[in-house]
């Protein structure tokens, strides 16, 4: 419990007085609505306090040990009342209180608040019920708080503590924000900011990582399941449910749920939960979509605690299953249930210690190192008969369907920490929170891979854009393919890709490098593979002298010691063992792929044990071309060589691994500090355009907001007429651009509206006369004015643009710049927040990379230059989501810098980002 502020109000014996704030009748901000999930994986509702909550805070008040209330106000003389009703009475700007409530009457269970203490500063306090202290309410309601405050311009946080109050002071230090102390007498003054920085947000994210673990564990590991709509007909969903459970071994009491049935299974039934005598940690719910809501209160009541509803007819179906499942969600929130589905399969656990089947698919997974998260039921399944084949198993899978409340994000979190987890695979056909996505996929792919199956790689619908960056965005998933890059996601193109990067990554370790050598017995086939590696980006590398060498001594004379190696039709399964250890020792080898093609005489089976007992300490991929079954490739160690039918499979998984161990093995780099930020002038200056219905801004205010984040634009003027126009030529001096402007022009030089190189003002003036007659006759607009600009030094061309996606937030893109950029589509993307690394990264994959780098003898261009422009961009995109579109085509980038020649942004009014630890 943090104590009462000190100036705002004075009185600590009379509780808090809002009387003393001046109040103003702001709109209560709907969108700091949340739930969020706490430590041990239950959900509480966080929204704003409103003046009619003043009864329930004093109940909460009221309800506080005499202890926790002391430490909360320093005093036990409080007129609660009072202080009930000063703070339920808040502007939502300068003063903020927040009330969690839990429960099917939403009982107030913490409270939180600030008032202003001075210019940019607040004070906050809380208070939490005393049963659910301990699972970091506290923390996300400070989280919240904070970036609240930080958005109405309160820079600094102020508590006071008393001393023996350790609980709360940990809160505090464990919180991830940086905090000051200083100590008078009993009390501890407490100082922080409320900016989020990267060490915050991490801490908030592995709390959130906690909670998703416990939520997840709740489904995965119950003690007992009840099975509500199991049939005594044998084909029915329910009927399937239950006799997976006893079939796959469930340790625990099975309930079947069937007031018509007397046993199921031969297992007593109960005609409702409510009648099952022992508690239930999980219900499956096997009901048609109409009963489901009600099925749904009855668990409730019954204090169940996780629920899977396998149920079709939800948000999938309409606005009538739309509104069925946001009654569905509403139960589980108040009676803190966590749920799977609806439209799902159900879960497996295959751990022997609790083994889990609570689907209605026809298999159960056989024990594995892989974690399955899957939207389509048909894929999971799919992908449980495809391991058996594979020699590959499930730790866990979850059928997320509708995803009304546990998500992707949740599983990942469990996978994270979870010790029977190599390897994670998704399939997923849409995002809830891909920022959220991203952080935690970039956290947890540094010790665990990712492979996701992403649906959608088509064009997802045409959005009206009216940039060039826009319109190189709008019809393809080059987003997802950004969010994925940068968080080190494996992205593949079907279920058996997945399954044979899966093979590698499960058994074999990750390659040091690109480069892989290739042993054969059929030069056909190594062609095929050698092809296959150089078009997936891998390196076939020519080996050593000393190993072809060694290779010499192995192989007959007629046999080929080069890479690919072409051992010959005769080659014996010794030769094979000989010939891998002696180019796995190779320090130019960083993976070898071995392909058989049976001969007459050596059998794969012989193959396959000389490959197993090679021991090397470097990837090695099987392929054996042959209709039949695979051969053994277990290993001594318990592992597995990965087998594959034909080279190229093995070709794209070896690329994958290798490209996700690049990734891996740099250096993690947080968002740069930028100097010269202006971020609340910026603010200042796109609320106001905001305020007159947003749209374009006009050039001036462009110019303007760029130089607020440190950009360089080209020194201009905005004139109304052609007379103006040479009058800021004459101002500038030397050579002259001039650029029309009129609204909705998207291609002013098509239309005759870019003139360069113009010598003089009265050059500038007839040109500006003859400029507005051509873009009127050729568009039919009538011009509003002209931009003058001084020439820009000669240098390479580039775009640097924005899409403010609805979903993924600012992507920024970067390619080749000019009238050519719709034509080239030379264009690397990536989401933001961008880090140095991302905006090198983002050049050098560039095809036109080599133009900025010195082509032909060119001098270079000042690539560092670009690159800070490309950060700035990213930094405004982000502090700004009010940017629905930025474009800054063409960026000149020259010997000695990089600068902004024409620019165009569109703001519109944008729903506020979600709070800290928010659930969708």
């Amino acid at each position: 419990m943090l104590g009462p502020p000190r100036k705002a109000w004075p009185q600590a014996a009379t509780g808090c007085m809002l009387t003393d704030v001046t109040m103003a009748p702001f709109n209560y901000p709907t969108e700091l609505e949340a739930e969020v999930a706490t430590r041990d994986g239950s959900l509480v509702h966080v929204r704003p306090v409103r003046p009619a909550d003043s009864d329930q805070l004093l109940a909460f008040l009221q309800a506080l040990p005499d202890e926790d209330r002391y430490m909360r106000f320093f005093s036990l003389g409080n007129d609660l009342a009072r202080t009930a009703r000063d703070q339920s009475n808040v502007d939502y700007v300068s003063s903020l209180g927040l009330l969690a409530t839990a429960g099917p009457v939403q009982r107030v269970v913490g409270h939180a608040l600030y008032v202003p203490y001075g210019d940019h500063r607040a004070e906050v306090a809380f208070a939490i019920a005393r049963d659910f202290q301990g699972r970091g309410l506290a923390t996300i309601l400070l989280g919240q708080l904070a970036e609240a405050a930080s958005a109405n311009g309160i820079e600094t946080f102020e508590a006071i503590v008393l001393s023996e109050n350790q609980r709360m002071l940990q809160v505090l230090r464990e919180s991830g924000f940086p905090i000051k102390t200083h100590y008078d007498g009993g009390r501890v003054e407490v100082t922080l900011p409320t900016s989020l920085t990267p060490a915050a947000l991490a801490q908030f994210d592995q709390r959130e990582e906690i909670a998703a673990s416990s939520a997840v564990r709740r489904f995965l590991y119950p003690r007992s399941v009840a099975v509500v709509g199991a049939s005594r007909h044998a084909d029915a969903v329910g009927a399937a449910v239950v006799r997976n459970l006893v079939d796959g071994g469930f340790p625990g009491p099975v309930y079947p749920v069937n007031p018509a049935a007397s046993a199921i299974h031969s297992i007593a039934a109960y005609a409702s939960v409510g009648d099952i005598a022992g508690p239930v940690d999980l219900a499956v719910i096997a009901l048609p979509a109409a009963r489901v809501v009600e099925a749904a209160e009855e668990c409730g009541r019954k204090g169940v605690q996780a629920l899977i509803v396998l149920t079709a007819g939800f948000n999938e179906v309409g606005d009538t299953g739309t509104h069925r499942q946001a009654e569905l969600l509403r139960i589980c929130n108040e009676y803190g249930m966590r749920l799977v589905g609806p439209n799902c399969i159900g879960v497996i656990n295959t751990d022997p210690q609790a083994s889990l089947n609570a689907t209605f698919g026809p298999l159960m997974s056989r024990d594995g190192r892989l974690g399955l998260a899957t939207q389509s039921g048909a894929v999971g399944l799919a992908a449980i008969d495809f391991t058996a084949a594979r020699d590959l198993g499930f730790s866990s899978v979850i059928s997320m369907g509708n995803k009304a409340d546990i998500s992707g994000n949740d599983l990942l979190g469990y996978w994270h920490t979870d010790p029977r987890t190599d390897v994670i695979m998704l399939y997923l056909e849409s995002f809830g929170n891909p920022r959220k996505f991203a952080r935690l996929a970039r956290s947890i792919g540094r010790t665990k891979p990712i492979l996701a199956l992403k649906s959608g790689r088509s064009a997802v619908g045409a959005r009206a854009t009216s940039s060039h960056t826009g319109a190189l965005l709008a019809a393809s998933d080059v987003t997802v393919d950004a969010l994925f890059r940068q968080a080190g996601v494996i992205r593949t193109d079907t279920l058996d890709d997945m399954l044979d990067v899966a093979d590698l990554l499960v058994h074999q370790r990750l390659p040091a490098g690109p480069r892989v050598a290739i042993l054969t017995n059929a030069g056909g086939p190594a062609v095929m593979c050698a092809d296959a590696c150089e078009a997936h980006g891998l390196q076939v590398a020519p080996l050593s002298d000393s190993t072809q060498d060694v290779l010499r001594t192995i192989l007959p004379p007629e046999a080929s010691v080069l890479n690919p190696v072409d051992m010959l039709a005769a080659a014996s399964s010794e030769q094979y063992r000989e010939a891998v250890r002696a180019i796995a020792d190779d320090p130019n080898v960083d993976a070898v792929i071995s392909i058989f093609l049976p001969p007459l005489a050596t059998q794969p089976a012989d193959v396959a044990r000389a490959l197993r007992s090679v021991g090397i300490d470097k990837p090695l991929l099987g392929v054996f071309m042959s209709s039949g079954p695979l051969p053994d490739l277990g290993t001594p160690d318990g592992r597995r060589i990965p087998g594959y039918r034909t080279p190229e499979p093995a070709a794209m998984a070896l690329a994958q691994a290798a490209r996700y161990a690049a990734w891996r093995a740099q250096p993690l780099e947080d968002q740069p500090a930028l100097t010269g930020i202006q971020r609340d002038q910026a603010g200042l200056l796109l609320s106001a355009v905001c305020g007159r219905g947003g749209g374009w801004l006009d050039p001036d205010e462009v110019r303007q907001l760029l130089a607020m984040y440190g950009v360089p634009v080209v020194d201009q003027r905005l004139v109304a007429t052609a007379q103006e126009a040479g009058v800021a030529a004459e101002e500038l001096g030397g050579g002259m651009a001039l650029k029309v402007v009129a609204p909705g022009l998207l291609h002013k030089s098509d239309a005759g509206g870019v003139l360069l190189h113009l010598g003089d003002a009265r050059a500038v003036e007839l040109a500006a006369t003859r400029m507005s007659e051509a873009v009127t006759d050729a568009t039919g607009k009538t011009p509003s004015g002209f931009i003058v600009q001084r020439m820009a030094p000669p240098g390479v061309e580039m775009l640097v643009g924005v899409v403010n996606d609805p979903q993924f937030g600012p992507t920024i893109a970067c390619g080749a710049g000019g009238t050519l950029v719709e034509l080239l589509k030379d264009v690397s993307v990536r989401l933001t927040p961008l880090t140095r690394g991302d905006a090198a990264s983002m050049l050098r994959e560039l095809r036109s990379f080599p133009m900025l780098n010195g082509y032909r003898g060119a001098q270079p261009s000042d690539v560092g230059a670009l690159e800070d422009v490309l950060l700035r961009i990213g930094a405004l995109a982000e502090d700004h989501p009010a940017i629905a579109e930025l474009d800054c085509n063409p960026v000149i980038v020259s010997q000695s810098g990089a600068i902004v020649v024409d620019a165009r942004v569109r703001v519109e009014h944008v729903q506020q980002r979600r709070p800290i630890g928010a659930r969708r």
